[in-house]
């Protein structure tokens, strides 16, 4: 479907990739991943054709069509649901309009008998049939048909996109893209602002989808659940494997470590012969073999291993001044717009140290309460902000605020103070944009890096209180490790708004959850909220499901529907998954006391081929034994 050759970009001189090459083919489905700006925005846009690369070329099929979900999402204000999202048949709008303003024209003449007049009606004609094979007359029928499988009730269609947050305008482009039939799908960080909900039927659909799809995520679980592929832009270099993100990450880690161990036994050997040369250089009778050996050795091509980016930032957040015991009260607070109500007399009293998430599906009222705190709008009931409390406030849509025309470094000084501008450069290298990185234009850097941008800003104000709504978009996985530390070890008050139960765990110790226009308080973890709700991760809570056991009553009903041949075929499929697991035990003890023989004995089994050859087999039979459970576990799920 798509062919890309020695595709080179730089900026300023330094390459974001060099001379790389792939393939893209029908049913496809690749993870881009790699650090905040090592350039997978930039290849999306590439491949999409809104950017044009340096060098290097990209075939295409004949007539491919492509379809592209960037990050931050620009409707036209105005706009229904509807209207948007009819804006994926540009053509078919052309051709109505032509045939609307041509019908127009006809009733208006009364030239009957005229040449013209009979060209307007042969070219009424035209459009129609044209109009007709576009599906012209199936467009809106399908339009509403996808918006309400996407979650949309028929009388959201005449609202206003604005009116809507951004999980449902997401929703909203990716009915366009599927409304499309594009054959590609280029999907930037499609899981921002998306509630569990939302993800898991953007899985299916992406799981689904005959063509190719290339999509760029910080969220683990997703790439797992969709990917059959991982390309990594690390350090201008790719790195492309046909397994999902977490099974690539243990590949590429098996990979350098077979390089470094290749890269030793290299040296080693090189070593030895450059002894050997040494000591026959100034023998006249070894002259000879010592020149033989220099060529030899010249020839030899040295073993490169793959180098590792692992910079990261370096952020801490200082609590300015201590504030009162109570540093937030609000009583009968309530926010409307119009006839829809997102939460009513809400009475909270948030005290001094406290962290606290706001959790929920999307539109139950979490950003919005954060916004009624920062008195972005007009709400009744009141808020109290404490004695000496100073908010920090990072919003979802952080990065919007921020002026693309500006350097880095003027972004920050505009935004220091006397007392830390002085300090700006550091703290931009602490959040690793270093050396001429601070002279680029906010409107060039990715969105993980205008978060980390933000970030840097956050801190150049005297902070107490921290309101923070899903910080974590845009944010690659090593990033968002960072922030999570700095924000367990901050001693002030924080308030947390996020849908990712691995940046949740640990990092409060009361849970609030949105719903019905109410909230409930759970005093522990998202650990312990999710037991108390009998959910066993963030996905089954949002999807409102109860998991665990089912009830004896119901399985032994199950049991009993179950045909002879079916309870026997059951039991030998339980009887195969139970020795598989059995076998996956045995194995992974044998590898791992492997590992530690290889530590202890590198230099002798390093040459020992019989030694390796077994040790290869103890992970293939691993390998295969895994796949052998799924594929039992699948047929046990479907019966």
């Amino acid at each position: 479907m798509l062919n890309i050759h020695d595709l080179s970009v730089s900026f300023n001189g330094d390459y974001l990739f060099e001379k790389v090459t792939f393939r893209l083919g029908a049913g496809d489905r690749v993870g881009l991943v790699g650090k905040n700006g090592a350039g997978k925005s930039t290849m999306l846009k590439i491949l999409s054709g809104e950017t044009e690369a340096d060098s290097g070329t990209i075939a295409f099929d004949k007539e491919i069509k492509i379809g592209f979900l960037k990050q931050d999402i620009d409707f036209v204000k105005g706009r229904t649901i509807l209207q948007e999202a009819y804006q994926a048949f540009g053509e078919i709008l052309n051709v109505e309009k032509q045939l609307e303003k041509t019908n127009e024209e006809l009733v208006t003449r009364t030239d009957y008998e005229s040449e013209s007049y009979h060209d307007l009606i042969d070219k009424v004609s035209d459009l129609t049939h044209l109009f007709d094979i576009l599906g012209g007359y199936q467009y809106q029928g399908n339009t509403e048909k996808i918006l309400m499988g996407l979650g949309f009730k028929r009388n959201d269609f005449d609202k206003q996109t604005d009116t809507f947050s951004g999980g449902w305008r997401m929703r909203i482009e990716l009915a366009k893209l599927l409304l499309q039939n594009n054959d590609i799908l280029l999907l930037d960080e499609p899981t921002n602002h998306l509630d569990i909900e939302s993800i898991i039927w953007l899985e299916n659909f992406l799981k689904s989808f005959g063509g190719a799809v290339v999509l760029v995520s910080h969220d683990k679980m997703f790439l797992d659940n969709v990917t059959n592929r991982t390309i990594e832009i690390s350090l201008g270099k790719i790195y492309d494997f046909n397994k999902p993100y977490s099974q690539y990450l243990v590949l590429r880690e098996e990979m350098r470590e077979m390089q470094l161990a290749a890269q030793k036994n290299q040296a080693k050997k090189i070593e030895e012969t450059e002894k050997l040369i040494e000591k026959f250089r100034y023998k006249a009778t070894k002259a000879s073999m010592a020149q033989s050996l220099i060529k030899k050795l010249d020839k030899v091509e040295r073993i490169e291993v793959d180098e590792d980016d692992n910079s990261v930032m370096n952020i801490s957040f200082p609590v300015s001044i201590t504030p009162g015991k109570v540093v937030l009260e609000m009583e009968h607070v309530t926010k409307a717009y119009g006839d829809k109500t997102i939460f009513k007399d809400i009475n909270l009293l948030i005290e001094r140290g406290s962290k606290i998430a706001f959790v929920g599906q999307n539109g139950q009222g979490k950003s919005t309460l954060i916004k009624a705190i920062m008195n972005e709008f007009d709400f009744s009931g009141t808020i109290k902000i404490g004695h000496n409390v100073q908010l920090g406030y990072f919003a979802q849509n952080q990065a919007e605020y921020l002026d693309g025309e500006k350097t880095l470094l003027d972004t920050m000084l505009d935004a220091a103070t006397d007392a830390n501008r002085p300090k700006v450069r550091d703290m931009l290298g602490a959040f690793l944009f270093r050396g001429d990185d601070v002279e680029k234009k906010v409107k060039v850097l990715s969105g993980g890096e205008r978060n980390r941008l933000a970030l840097a800003m956050l801190l150049l104000k005297p902070i107490n209180v921290l309101l923070m709504d899903e910080p974590t978009n845009h944010l690659d996985i090593k990033s968002k490790n960072v922030l999570k530390a700095a924000l367990k070890n901050y001693e002030g008050t924080l308030l947390l708004v996020s849908h990712d139960r691995d940046f949740l765990q640990g990092m409060t110790d009361k849970v609030y959850e949105f719903k019905d226009q109410s909230i409930k308080e759970y005093l522990g973890d998202i650990n312990y909220f999710l037991e108390e709700r009998k959910a066993n991760d963030m996905r089954d809570f949002e999807q409102k499901k109860e998991p665990g056991k089912p009830k004896e009553k119901e399985v032994e009903k199950k049991q009993k529907n179950y045909s002879y041949e079916d309870q026997k075929r059951l039991k030998t499929l339980n009887n195969k998954l139970s020795k598989a697991e059995s076998t996956i035990t045995e194995l992974e003890k044998k590898i791992t006391k492997a590992d530690a023989e290889l530590a202890e004995n590198y230099e002798k089994l390093m040459n020992d081929s019989k030694w390796f050859t077994a040790y290869e087999k103890l992970k293939t039979d691993l390998e295969k034994t895994m796949e052998e459970w799924e594929q039992t576990q699948e047929e046990i799920d479907k019966m």
